[in-house]
């Protein structure tokens, strides 16, 4: 695709609101150059930001684990978010994707003193998973996570991520679920959850694995149903032996998993706790302090 195939919506960029297609940066910004910076993805369901705060506070863990400086207060960021939502073209689901890079320098590995952060923000559309994926579950796969040792800061340098979900590509899966010496870690770009005798089980989240957003809101949804909750290590027998598999992400929300690596997970079909967790988000998002669910 060429800049000018690009939509014309406008992004934030540096503090400038300019179309998509004309947004630049230099060649020599770290982001390009290194992978160096972070992101964010917030979904928008109507206009309205889905927990914003709980964004903010991972973008700035992100950003003080590699040692940028925070460019901007949490109000200064909503005010870009809520000028981004103002100035573009309504939509029922959205991402709002923000990015911070260390700035423009002479490439070499040290890091410079004094670097201006690159500061980019736009609005996607995001594609809701229909009611006929939800009602049949997805197909997975699994590999070894092969990717580095820091995935709890949620970096631009991406190409672990995108090779492993390449693997699920490749064969029409809609993730790959990792493992790291036999224990779960997580997916390509989603969190990874089991139930077994009622009871949900994640992750616990370190360094190898991304504390998602939803780690928050599954557990307040969990407490609101009386579904027994815990963060533990899961080994990969305890993963295919699960009454239920699920995956959560921003875009996901919460999704079951009815095949992994082509064998039936519990029964085959959505099970009673995805269908509780799934109806309780609907009512999250409804709501109209969004930030109470983050």
């Amino acid at each position: 695709m060429t800049s000018a195939a690009l939509p014309d919506s406008l992004c934030h960029l540096d503090g400038a609101l300019l179309p998509l297609r004309d947004a630049k940066v230099s060649v020599l910004d770290r982001g390009f150059i290194f992978g160096d910076g972070i992101y964010e993805v917030v979904p928008v369901y109507d206009g309205r930001l889905f927990g914003f705060a709980s964004h903010m506070a991972r973008l700035a863990r992100s950003l003080d684990e590699i040692g940028i400086p925070n460019p901007h207060s949490e109000a200064a960021w909503r005010g870009i978010a809520e000028q981004l939502l103002a100035a573009c073209p309504p939509a029922p689901l959205q991402a709002l994707y923000l990015q911070v890079t260390r700035g423009v320098a002479m490439r070499e590995h040290t890091i410079p003193d004094g670097l201006t952060p690159t500061v980019f923000a736009m609005l996607n559309p995001m594609k809701p998973v229909s009611e006929q994926v939800r009602g049949s579950g997805v197909a997975c796969v699994t590999a070894e996570d092969f990717r580095w040792k820091k995935a709890h800061i949620k970096s631009t340098s991406l190409l672990g991520a995108v090779l492993a979900r390449q693997i699920s590509a490749q064969v029409g899966a809609t993730e790959t679920v990792m493992f790291r010496d036999g224990l779960l870690s997580e997916a390509s770009a989603s969190n990874v959850w089991i139930v077994q005798d009622g009871r949900l089980s994640g992750v616990t989240p370190d360094e190898l694995v991304l504390r998602g957003i939803r780690y928050g809101v599954i557990e307040q949804l969990c407490r609101e149903a009386g579904i027994a909750f815990s963060l533990r290590t899961i080994t990969r027998e305890e993963v295919f032996a699960a009454d239920e598999v699920l995956l959560s992400s921003a875009s996901k929300e919460v999704l079951p998993v009815m095949l992994l690596d082509g064998r039936p997970v519990g029964n085959g079909r959505p099970g009673p706790i995805y269908t509780q967790l799934y109806a309780l988000y609907q009512q999250a998002k409804a709501r109209t302090d969004q930030e109470s669910n983050a």
